[in-house]
């Protein structure tokens, strides 16, 4: 195998079968209810949070093939951003990626020590899809 510049990762095609790096997606669940009464956070704020989430999970997971490949793929990087609707359901999520070893971090906000989102590591969709599917597109 070549070696690669450093701080270069291998393409994902080198890995895995053709065409996988394009299944590569990464999940933000946000909590709904941050946006609206009693809370009413401003959109930019609950967008922050997100943001957050995202970046920890990407950056907690940095060696992982899958998150290596997904940040090197640019513009074609596939993020699906979900809603749970309170902390509790978000705090449940968390609990059943973490039994079913599903990378990913939970953002809490300070100082506030609020769970306001999680973000997985970019994975292929049809490895955690079983997972999210009762959550729907965040609105």
């Amino acid at each position: 195998r070549p070696r690669l510049p450093a701080g270069r990762a291998a393409s994902y095609g080198g890995m895995a079968a053709p065409g996988a790096a394009a299944a590569l997606v990464q999940y933000v669940v946000l909590r709904g209810d941050l946006g609206r009464p009693p809370r009413s956070w401003p959109l930019g704020a609950v967008v922050a949070q997100g943001c957050h989430a995202a970046l920890a999970a990407a950056h907690a997971h940095r060696r992982h093939p899958d998150t290596r490949a997904y940040l090197e793929s640019g513009g074609a990087m596939r993020t699906v951003v979900l809603e749970a609707p309170d902390e509790a359901a978000l705090t449940a999520l968390a609990e059943t990626l973490k039994q079913h070893s599903i990378d990913h971090e939970v953002w809490t906000e300070q100082p506030e020590n609020t769970a306001t989102c999680l973000a997985l590591r970019p994975y292929p969709k049809d490895q955690v899809h079983q997972h999210l599917k009762k959550f729907k597109l965040l609105k």
